[in-house]
């Protein structure tokens, strides 16, 4: 019979409620078994076989749970991460990792030590349209890349006061939430940069974080890539914009899944991941002494593999996708993105 994980979920918010739930649910091996709700029992409407606890000391003490998510804003990310390694548990937390990479690297030597999984939900590794530009980048489609942006564009004029990340808080602001993706999806695709520029400012009226970054990240023999998001923007431009020697890439729209989520629905569903024809990128390219220009049909979106990853990873022993490495030196070169905006210098990259 296939080995049962029991997981524990701190957190019932956004990231709790619409993303690790339904996607811990729709994995065969994995049974969700405590939620962690300081005051409401809404996971158990939805999941009538949980059971909803008051406080994260009922995951750790519990023997039965083999797993626990961290789901929680990202001021709690370390704490509750020490504390569930050091209760001998396998442990993923939300995005981003820590707030501090020196917090990140403590986390990664007590995995070690435990002999315990820890991995960070970088989902946005398995969007469709990321997954797309992977396979053309990995196909040398595009030749030599040369130019690269990655945009998230929303406009979002009001600040919401009741809102932790748009709060002054450790780690709240556009900059640990937005651009730990984009940075993630750099460094998947082309590895650690040599140097960062960066420009992070407060555009918004009584806005007290970030809410607009414009990163660019130069690579030695390789692309310059610029990551940008901004939450004054009315109209949206490209999501990806990628040039190469033999083309050009160049998509509109965000990936599905998220909309998806949030309308209840699950990998189950057979349209799971699937982007809408008219949001196909466009493709311009020159390939064995053709000249190619038109659309190219996005991957399907899979949220879903990076659970099953973890369960194979587990119980089977796969390779883990997300290392905890990585998404330290995410959070590294967040913190050089920092260093470069104050200081209006280009920041050689250090770990």
């Amino acid at each position: 019979m296939q080995r049962k994980l029991k997981v524990g979920l701190i957190g019932y918010g956004y990231a709790g409620k619409n993303f690790h739930a339904p996607l811990i649910t729709s994995i065969p091996g994995m049974e969700l078994a405590k939620v962690v709700q300081q005051k409401l029992d809404s996971a158990k409407e939805r999941y009538p076989g949980v059971e909803v606890v008051r406080s994260a000391n009922d995951l750790f003490q519990d023997q039965s749970i083999d797993l626990i998510i961290i789901a929680t804003p990202s001021t709690d990310h370390y704490t509750f991460t020490r504390d569930a390694l050091l209760a001998s548990k396998h442990v993923i937390v939300e995005k981003p990792f820590t707030v501090r990479s020196s917090e990140a690297r403590s986390l990664i030597a007590l995995a070690r030590e435990q002999k315990k999984m820890l991995s960070v939900f970088h989902n946005r590794r398995f969007d469709g349209d990321f997954k797309t530009i992977r396979e053309l980048h990995g196909q040398g489609l595009l030749g030599r890349l040369t130019d690269v942006r990655f945009s998230w564009d929303r406009y979002m004029p009001k600040v919401d006061v009741s809102a932790w990340r748009e709060s002054s808080a450790p780690g709240a602001g556009i900059l640990y939430d937005l651009a730990i993706h984009f940075i993630d999806q750099a460094l998947y695709l082309f590895g650690m940069p040599s140097h960062i520029h960066a420009d992070i400012r407060k555009q918004r009226e009584h806005a007290e974080t970030d809410d607009f970054f414009d990163i660019v990240l130069t690579y030695e023999n390789g692309p310059r890539v610029t990551l940008e998001a901004s939450l004054l923007r009315r109209e949206k431009g490209p999501r990806y914009t990628l040039h190469g020697t033999k083309g050009f890439f160049v998509k509109y729209g965000e990936d599905p899944q998220e909309e998806a989520l949030l309308q209840g629905l699950t990998p189950a569903w057979a349209d799971w991941g699937k982007d809408k024809p008219d949001r196909f990128g466009a493709l311009d390219l020159t390939f064995a002494g053709q000249h190619f220009i038109g659309r190219i049909e996005t991957m399907a979106g899979s949220y879903e593999q990076y659970y099953q990853n973890v369960y194979d990873h587990i119980v089977h022993g796969a390779e883990l996708i997300v290392k905890p490495e990585d998404a330290q030196a995410a959070v590294r070169l967040i913190e050089l993105a920092q260093e470069s905006s104050e200081s209006g210098k280009t920041i050689a990259v250090n770990l």
